[in-house]
């Protein structure tokens, strides 16, 4: 049998900030394919985790290692380049651009190795992009709002467009910040099923996520935080059993 391709390792990671240790002994691996869930509750590191692995903090100790490459000391956008794109919590977007341009912008970026305001002049002359960000929007369900401006959409439509932005980029590794976060229930369902469909294309995906109905609709693997530490780590059915999740995350029930 062979073994599991890990895509992501996060080594021995630690951050302080001061007196305060935000992260340590963090030691977790994301494997080929798999959606693995990052839990726990408001202060317990996940968001510090994430600016870790995406450049935006560099840790105090330990490194982070992206398919073999140490991306600990480089910069956002590089490790953007390597394949590795991001949904954030608060969706960010081009608000007064059509929500087409939006989806269009970070091919461009990802093509040029950065975003420059020149692409806002070009957009209209970049057929091959705007085929492609067509065909992306219908992948989410949001082709009938190409011509729609990004900033009038609604919560959920707006993280639809955000998840074409990135995957326009064609990621190794997706990174989801709270993809639910505000929304609906019919929304989240609505996520849900997305987040499958792009699953079963084998995308490798991260999720930090409060909603466990989420979590236990994806997660191939879940690792629990609190106090900066991973207190459990395995399958939903091995977090779900677990006395000290159940007390803490899970409301006690199974």
């Amino acid at each position: 049998m062979s073994l599991p391709n890990v895509v992501l390792h996060v080594a021995d990671v630690h951050k302080r900030f001061g007196g305060l240790h935000a992260l340590a002994d963090i030691d977790l691996q994301v494997e080929e394919g798999q959606t693995h869930a990052i839990i726990g509750p408001n202060g317990a590191g996940k968001s510090t985790l994430l600016n870790v692995i995406i450049g935006k903090l560099a840790p105090s100790s330990g490194q982070v290692v992206f398919e073999g490459t140490v991306l600990t000391g480089r910069k956002p956008y590089q490790i953007n380049q390597l394949g590795i794109a991001r949904v954030f919590q608060t969706p960010e977007i081009f608000a007064d651009l059509s929500v087409l341009h939006n989806v269009m912008i970070p091919a461009l970026a990802k093509r040029d190795g950065a975003f420059k305001l020149s692409m806002l002049r070009s957009l209209e002359h970049e057929h091959a992009v705007r085929a492609e960000a067509e065909h992306m929007l219908h992948d989410v369900g949001m082709h009938s709002a190409r011509e729609d401006h990004a900033g009038s959409l609604s919560r959920g439509d707006k993280r639809r467009m955000e998840l074409a932005m990135c995957l326009i980029q064609h990621p190794r590794l997706l990174l989801l910040d709270e993809p639910t976060a505000g929304m609906s229930r019919h929304d989240t369902n609505t996520t849900i099923e997305l987040l499958k469909k792009i699953k079963s294309r084998g995308m490798t995906k991260v999720i930090i996520e409060h909603d466990m109905h989420v979590v236990f609709s994806l997660a191939d693997k879940i690792s629990v935080l609190a106090q900066g530490r991973i207190i459990a780590d395995g399958t939903p059915d091995q977090v779900r059993g677990n006395p000290k999740v159940q007390e803490a995350y899970l409301g006690g029930t199974a």
